[in-house]
């Protein structure tokens, strides 16, 4: 199984390095980074820099592709290089999926139209932009179209498609290895779940760095 996953400028990297690390221990499993060119892309942070060892003309038919989400979606969203692979790439793969902001891209190539998705909690009004019925899950899967919610879901995602393409007992090897036992210190990684008032708080800080 061939896993592409796109990098552009201002990517979350946990929405790629999260996915990554499940799906690239998998037996027969490949995961290759592409980019309009083969290079350096630096994320979000600034600080981290992936590089894509190949360019989208490169991986014209992957079985597997993972959009990750960030910042730099909005400029991403008018990426006519990107959003014309994915659309080219789609009618090839088992799984079209999706990271947080990520799912935002699928819908500006065009492929939510009517399909429940999911995206990072405070951006999921914007999928109805792109013809999408929002769905708060953590992960939503529609046909061979898998969004995860926020950043960290996209471990969630990976592990479900690892268990649907190799069964459960590798998914649940892989999840051991990784110790993937969430324990988080607060009940505040949902807006339902977190503070009166830091949901609008969060929302502020984010619309900061978009």
């Amino acid at each position: 199984m061939h896993v592409a996953i796109p990098l552009y400028p201002r990517f979350t990297a946990l929405d790629a390095v999260g996915p990554y690390t499940v799906l690239a221990m998998a037996p027969g499993c490949t995961v290759t980074f592409v980019a309009a060119e083969p290079g350096p892309v630096t994320d979000d942070q600034g600080a981290l820099t992936l590089t894509a060892t190949a360019s989208y003309a490169d991986v014209p038919a992957p079985d597997v592709i993972v959009v990750p989400g960030g910042p730099g979606t909005m400029a991403a969203l008018s990426d006519e290089a990107l959003l014309g692979w994915i659309r080219q790439a789609h009618e090839h793969t088992r799984w079209t999926t999706s990271v947080c902001t990520g799912s935002l891209i699928l819908g500006a190539a065009g492929l939510l139209t009517g399909v429940k998705a999911t995206t990072h909690w405070g951006l999921m009004d914007l999928l109805k932009t792109f013809g999408a019925e929002p769905v708060s899950e953590r992960v939503v899967t529609e046909g061979k179209i898998v969004t995860a919610a926020g950043v960290s879901a996209g471990i969630d995602m990976a592990l479900t498609l690892l268990s649907q393409a190799d069964g459960a007992e590798t998914a649940q090897m892989v999840q051991l290895a990784i110790e993937y036992d969430p324990q988080p210190p607060f009940a505040c990684g949902s807006p339902k779940t977190a503070p009166e008032g830091m949901p609008e708080r969060v929302l502020a800080l984010m619309s900061e760095t978009i």
